[in-house]
């Protein structure tokens, strides 16, 4: 890759190293220029910019961080579309990763140029959280080097380096011992609290049993639960367990099971014991698992619920990071989802398809119904929006002509809201979309129902530039410098769109927030390209269109 200075009448095709504001054009670092950029620039009085040229063996930034993100994405993960050298990798539901460290370790060692960021290994995450982050440093990579990164994590014998191990549905059961001085409500709050610890794994505590604090009355117990077809059994004794003879692991022996490893490297929880009956897992828990505070028991518990096998020698590897107790941002388990929403995750995008107007310039005909290469124009872009990766709940505006706008979007998991002010113009239906989606969302990308063109791969491109905390919180397409549509907006500008009157939209927001916009060459002039008239139907369609 050549970088340096370059004068701006040779800088087509040249990526800008550095972001270049001059009067009123502002084009921003990462663009590739073409040559009506650089005429635009040098009258402009820009004479010389900073900028890359990529050479033969060079991958661009994007291909090169899909082709890592390809051979890097193994089960249970989701990855975003490429911006800006960057792929994220996200977890499809709530489980552990699996991280073959030494592999992503050597794969950093390749290149400078490719980097991969992962969580910790056996981390438990959230679905959509982030789990991983492949970014190209410069502008390109060799192509060796990403060939290599290829080659290296196709390792059949191995597995794949990253993967999620998903919660699956554990049947547990609970045994609790008893002295004389035991409170009743101290056991009923443990089994509660153990029935919290499992629903949050997506496990069941499918029985609670107790007995006296001694061996023969908890093997007795003990063989009363083991054919109930458990995952899992739980034991928790009213005295701690201090040695291998003791009550606990004397009874697991005695109901014909096996003592495999007593004690961890992880404060609180040293004291768990961990067995087997056959082929159920046996733990003897800590006391620390009366609490709903992290504890070693957690760790076990996350890698049992996801299908892992833990062994003694994972379990002494836990030492390192394995000092909880005096760790002020370690929350209870109850809290975790919320720190989960707090982490980079997916974005949570919704769509809103407007679809509710009158076509007033298309005489009686309703252009939403027209039929386009064969389904209504209106079925084109809410198929775009249902066909990208990444996109949440599809909201339809109707107003005229509702029922048939309905009728021509059979099946489509989209949710329909009326407008009944439609006849009041755009600002309307945007109003009424904002306000169906639902709670959570983190932003909204608005379609307009006459733009037939517009691509599912468009769409996950303005969603992998939205990156509010990095200041791109408006994502425009453009088409050789011209702002076309649909366009993504961050949920804090929602109630200044709602408040917009007429039959305009919120386009003027986007000036008023310029430092917030980010714009994303389409590459094609479909973003510009809407239905307003039969003429230009009719370029589209080779169907006759009804005008009456």
């Amino acid at each position: 890759m050549i970088f340096g200075t370059l004068s701006t009448t040779e800088a087509a095709g040249a990526i800008l190293a550095h972001t270049v504001a001059a009067g009123d054009v502002v084009f921003r670092k990462g663009r590739r220029l073409s040559e009506a950029d650089a005429a635009t620039l040098r009258a402009a009085g820009v004479q010389e910019i900073q900028a890359a040229r990529l050479e033969r063996g060079d991958i661009h930034e994007d291909q090169a961080a899909e082709r890592v993100a390809t051979v890097l994405q193994g089960p249970g993960l989701t990855a975003s579309a490429a911006f800006t050298g960057r792929v994220n990798l996200f977890a499809e539901a709530a489980g552990v990763v699996v991280i073959d460290r030494e592999r992503i370790d050597r794969l950093n060692r390749l290149d400078e140029s490719i980097t991969i960021a992962t969580l910790p290994e056996w981390a438990e995450v959230a679905p959509k959280q982030m789990v991983a982050t492949i970014k190209i440093i410069p502008f390109a990579a060799p192509t060796d080097a990403v060939a290599l990164v290829e080659v290296m994590s196709a390792l059949p014998e191995r597995g794949p380096a990253l993967r999620l191990a998903r919660y699956r549905p554990l049947k547990v059961g609970l045994i609790q011992t008893r002295l004389p001085t035991t409170k009743p409500s101290v056991l009923d709050k443990t089994a509660q609290i153990t029935t919290d610890r499992l629903a949050r794994l997506g496990g069941t505590l499918v029985r609670e049993r107790r007995s006296e604090h001694k061996a023969p009355a908890l093997t007795s117990e003990i063989r009363m639960v083991q054919n109930l077809g458990l995952d899992l059994l739980l034991i928790i004794g009213a005295s701690a367990i201090t040695d291998r003879r003791d009550v606990l692991p004397a009874a697991i022996e005695a109901s014909g099971g096996i003592v495999e490893h007593f004690g961890m490297p992880v404060d609180p929880g040293n004291l768990l014991l961990m067995g087997r009956i056959g082929a159920m897992p046996v733990l003897g828990l800590p006391g620390c698992a009366r609490s709903p505070k992290l504890n070693g028991f957690d760790w076990v518990l996350q890698r049992l619920a996801a299908g892992l096998n833990v062994t003694r020698l994972d379990v002494m590897a836990m030492g390192v990071g394995g000092l909880l107790a005096e760790i002020p941002t370690r929350p209870l388990p109850r809290d975790r989802a919320t720190e989960a929403n707090a982490m980079p995750h997916a974005p949570h995008v919704g769509v809103v398809v407007l679809a509710a107007g009158q076509s007033r310039r298309m005489g009686e005909l309703n252009k939403l119904l027209a039929p386009v290469e064969g389904k209504p124009m209106v079925a084109h872009a809410v198929d775009a929006a249902l066909g990208a990766r990444g996109i949440g709940p599809v909201v339809v505006v109707t107003g005229h002509e509702r029922g048939q706008v309905e009728a021509a979007l059979p099946g489509r998991a989209v949710i329909f809201t009326e407008n009944p002010r439609y006849a009041e113009g755009l600002s309307t239906s945007l109003a009424a979309g904002l306000a169906a989606l639902p709670q959570g969302i983190d932003a909204a990308l608005v379609c307009l129902g006459d733009m037939p063109r517009i691509a599912p791969r468009l769409i996950e491109r303005l969603i992998a530039a939205y990156a509010p905390t990095e200041g791109r919180s408006i994502v425009v397409p453009t088409h050789q410098g011209k702002r076309g549509n649909p366009v993504l907006w961050d949920r804090r500008f929602f109630p200044a769109m709602a408040a917009v009157a007429g039959d305009v939209g919120a386009r003027h927001l986007i000036g008023e927030h310029s430092d917030e916009v980010v714009e994303i060459e389409a590459g094609d002039p479909t973003v510009l390209f809407d239905v307003d008239t039969p003429e230009t139907l009719s370029t589209l369609s080779p169907t006759k269109v009804r005008t009456s």
